[in-house]
This record gives structure tokens, sequence and C-alpha cells, in this order.
């Protein structure tokens, strides 16, 4: 059985006894997390999130110029009032470069990926700063819009403010 044909099983025993179709469609708690896509992370678990309290915008590494176009939607048209920039240890964008991974796809793909800015890091504290300031500086998101970093370490579940 494919995962696609898993998931649609699985839904059928989760709409049997679905109880929440008439959550309002901002979020309750008027925030935006932003985090990775990394599969070890549930952000809804490790915050303490039920659905309908908050956007939660996922993509490599957790880049705030790749979620800006959401993070607008979130904050102008639903009523985001807060901004969550969460980061996690033993990330894959640790692991290589812009030139690796645009190497790798010319090989691979054959396709010419060079303009594909794919925002590795070497640092990951410094990326969730770069990513904080990024948005802070961003004249897309109202400066009256709290905006916060921490780091999510996969091995303890542990979240980690950076200042």
């Amino acid at each position: 059985m494919s995962a696609a044909q898993e998931f649609q099983k699985a839904n059928e025993s989760y709409a049997a006894n679905f109880q929440k179709g008439d959550l309002a469609m901002p979020p309750a708690r008027h925030v935006a997390v932003l985090t990775c896509m990394d599969a070890r992370i549930d952000p809804a678990r490790a915050l303490g999130l039920e659905e309908g309290d908050a956007h939660v915008i996922r993509n490599a590494g957790g880049r705030a110029s790749e979620a800006l176009r959401s993070l607008i939607i979130s904050e102008q048209l639903l009523g985001t009032t807060e901004i969550v920039v969460i980061h996690h240890t033993d990330c894959g964008m640790l692991t290589f470069s812009n030139a690796d991974l645009q190497a790798k796809v010319k090989q691979d793909l054959h396709a010419d990926a060079g303009n594909i800015d794919f925002l590795p890091f070497s640092d990951l504290e410094q990326s969730v700063r770069d990513d904080v300031a990024f948005l802070r500086n961003s004249p897309f998101i109202p400066q009256n819009i709290d905006i916060s970093g921490f780091i999510y370490d996969v091995k303890s579940g542990k979240l980690l403010p950076v200042t």
C-alpha cells in the first residue's frame, strides 16, 4: 500500500470522529509559527497547539525569506500579531552549500539550478538571528508584530530561545 493510500485510510477514521469543522479561519492564538519541514518535528505536540490555534508554515530550514508570502497573508488577512521562528538541531540545511546542491541537480537531473538559492546555513543560532532580523527589517511585516526565535532540540524535544 502506498503512503497516499495509507493516509486515505487513516483519514477515514479521523473524519468519522471529526468535530472541529466550525473553527474560525483566523488562528485563535493570533500566531504564525515558522519551522522546518523536518519529519522529526511535530509543531502541534511540541508547542501545545490544537487545531485552529496557529498558522504553521514549514519549509526546508524554516527560512523566513521563503515563507514571507505566507506570513504576509497570515498577518494582513488573518490577523496574526506574533511570529515564532523555530530552527532545529541536526538540520540538513547545515550539511551542504548552494554549490553542492546545484552540482547534484545538474548531475542527477541534467537541469541548471544555478539561479536557485537553497538557503543553507553553517551556524544554527545565527540562522535564527538572520531570519528574525529579516522579518523585523521587512517592509512587509509591521513593526508591531512580535517576532521571536528558537532552536528546537531534536534529541530532547526542548525549545531553546535564541537572543
